[in-house]
């Protein structure tokens, strides 16, 4: 095992070189280098660490010139207080979980979720910085972009409510609407899970996974995405998009990734902790409610410039939400049902009305709390119809009481809108291999 140190001058020389030993034989490896990460009060001129030594202007730079400078397998952190504190370490897990290496500390191991080769087809992968950034619907906007321009996608996606096998819902042979969702739920199912909701508004062949946990890097603890991506390779489909859960990552090895966070987020969510992983392995930002109330242009600017100082190269594109119904609503004196805080549902409903000629009568952002959601259909008045978003309660309260009620229940999806984001999907899709032929091993 070829181990890279990390060393400080706050520790006297002899005591560094003993520790070094120390680990060499404990862990059976052989230090390749050594990152001195600062630190001049028990330093001596000329001291020599018995490897070559890698310097830069700060801690994290000193890592990444050494990790691009020698292959490694771990990084063992000798150094402490006052030369490297919590933020600069958790910068440093990200260098090395990046590089996929190991990074090892006296009372901690992180190590790189573990990525496997078994997509036969061009693979992307949509992973998010956490929950409600608005990740399933990038994904479902990606699938049908592709679909548009004659890619064949497929969908598999990994959620906290998937099936206990995986589950194939051919999207764009059948209409997935409230009557097949209500018989979804009736058989057990989470008819609002992520697949259900990717096959029903983006006509495209979705495979339903499960996932529980989600490691600090995005491992799953359980998940059978595995079996997902081999069923997968059977389709009748040109190229696999691979739908992360939360800021849980899927266990595939893909040609490109995008990375969807929330400009609503605490930015150290996003370019701090281990966000700043996420940043490194990821081909394309999506910065999503890039607009107030969630977000005002300092607060959006602070972001791209942040994610600019963790990945220089990458592509950072700030991105707002738009609904858009899957049916006709034109007339309809509609109650708007959504995820959306309650600061910003004005705005969508006035979206609404003005782009497909609806009256939003009432609206409810509470999807994701059942009896506060209960409250506000309860006083809803004068409505043709339900229009929701298909998240958390959408079947098994608004889809069941629109039946109870016989009033329609229409579905509504989320698309992003940012300058020049169709150009930079099909550039990674193709990028990826999608839309020619690829050899791709098992």
């Amino acid at each position: 095992m070829r181990a890279l140190f990390l060393i400080d001058g706050e520790h006297y020389p002899p005591v560094v070189i003993e520790a070094m030993q120390s680990v060499r034989e404990s862990l059976d490896a052989e230090g390749v280098a050594a990152a001195f990460l600062g630190g001049t009060e028990k330093l001596k001129e000329g001291t020599d660490y018995g490897l070559p030594l890698v310097t830069d202007r700060d801690p994290v730079s000193a890592v990444r010139a050494a990790l691009s400078e020698h292959t490694v397998d771990v990084v063992v952190d000798l150094s402490d207080e006052p030369v490297v504190g919590y933020r600069e370490r958790m910068r440093i897990a990200s260098l090395a979980l990046s590089a996929g290496t190991r990074y090892l500390g006296s009372d901690f191991e992180l190590r790189p979720p573990e990525l496997h080769n078994v997509s036969t087809k061009p693979a992307l992968a949509v992973i998010g910085t956490g929950k409600r950034v608005g990740k399933t619907a990038v994904s479902g906007y990606l699938a049908r972009l592709l679909a548009r321009e004659g890619f064949d996608p497929g969908v598999v996606s990994m959620g906290r409510g998937g099936p206990p096998r995986p589950e194939v819902i051919s999207g764009h042979e059948m209409e997935v609407g409230s009557a097949y969702l209500l018989e979804a739920l009736a058989r057990g199912s989470h008819a609002a899970s992520d697949y259900y909701e990717t096959a029903a508004l983006s006509r495209v062949t979705t495979v339903g996974c499960r996932r529980c946990g989600g490691g600090l890097a995005g491992e799953p603890f359980v998940s059978n995405v595995l079996d997902g991506a081999r069923i997968a390779n059977g389709l009748d489909t040109g190229v696999t998009v691979f739908d992360g859960s939360g800021a849980a990552i899927p266990p595939v090895e893909v040609g490109r990734r995008v990375l969807v966070a929330g400009a609503h987020q605490d930015p150290e969510y996003i370019v701090g902790y281990l966000g700043a992983y996420r940043l490194m392995i990821s081909d394309l930002l999506v910065l999503t409610m890039s607009e107030e109330p969630m977000a005002d242009e300092e607060k959006v600017r602070g972001i791209v410039e942040g994610v600019r100082g963790v990945s220089p190269g990458l592509p950072v594109i700030p991105a707002v939400f738009r609904p858009r119904p899957v049916g006709e609503v034109e007339g309809l004196r509609v109650a708007y049902v959504s995820t959306a805080p309650q600061r910003v549902l004005d705005k969508l409903a006035r979206y609404l009305e003005e782009r497909y000629g609806c009256e939003v009568v009432a609206t409810s952002g509470n999807l994701s709390d059942r009896k506060r959601l209960v409250e506000d259909l309860d006083g809803m008045a004068g409505v043709d119809a339900y229009l929701t978003e298909i998240k958390a309660a959408a079947v098994d309260v608004v889809t069941r009481r629109g039946s109870d009620e016989g009033r329609p229940v229409l579905y509504c999806d989320n698309d992003p809108v940012g300058e020049g984001l169709d150009e930079a999907l099909l550039r990674l899709a193709r990028e990826a291999g999608a839309g020619r032929s690829v050899d791709a091993g098992v």
